[in-house]
């Protein structure tokens, strides 16, 4: 199966010639990402990777970074942290339908932050579609479950093993 995902990561001060990434890249056989730059000192890769899971095609590509790039360090794995633009466009409708969807439905999943611009893990915004019966692709919906727990997971090893059982009991 084809799986969309994108890395993004923070690079050293002797690892941010792009042309030189590029052919590290390719000549790693990561000709399936698109590479881009935005802030200086960030590149972010967004694979279209053939793999029997999610899984296993968003580990290839992040042991492929790592074998490029092995001071990189990992921002953000997506999709995962979504508005409702981004998840009605996943799906093919508009952003104003899902909205309704939210407003409507008592159940529909909490926001991972709320203010003034609203974010999901687009795992749970998936689930709970796909539970009103919407039809939801299976390479999407891995695809954001696998990068919710590496995002998560990343999270939580920058906390000491002290620091995480302190929070465990806070929580329910």
């Amino acid at each position: 199966m084809e799986y969309e995902f994108t890395l993004k990561y923070l690079l050293r001060e002797n690892d941010c010639n792009l042309d030189q990434l590029v052919e590290r890249f390719g000549a790693c056989g990561c000709n399936d990402a698109l590479i881009g730059i935005g802030q200086e000192g960030r590149i972010g890769l967004k694979f279209t990777r053939e793999a029997t899971s999610a899984r296993d095609a968003i580990k290839s590509a992040i042991v492929s970074i790592r074998n490029v790039v092995p001071t990189a360090k990992l921002i953000e794995a997506g999709p995962d942290y979504v508005e409702l633009a981004d998840t009605a466009e996943v799906l093919g409708m508009t952003r104003q339908k899902l909205r309704k969807l939210m407003l409507s439905s008592v159940s529909f999943p909490p926001p991972v932050h709320e203010g003034s611009s609203c974010l999901w893990h687009l795992s749970d915004l998936l689930k709970w579609l796909q539970e009103k019966g919407y039809l939801v692709s299976d390479s999407v919906r891995d695809v954001s479950i696998t990068t919710r727990h590496i995002n998560v997971t990343k999270e939580m090893l920058q906390l000491s093993a002290e620091t995480q059982l302190e929070m465990a009991e806070l929580l329910p």
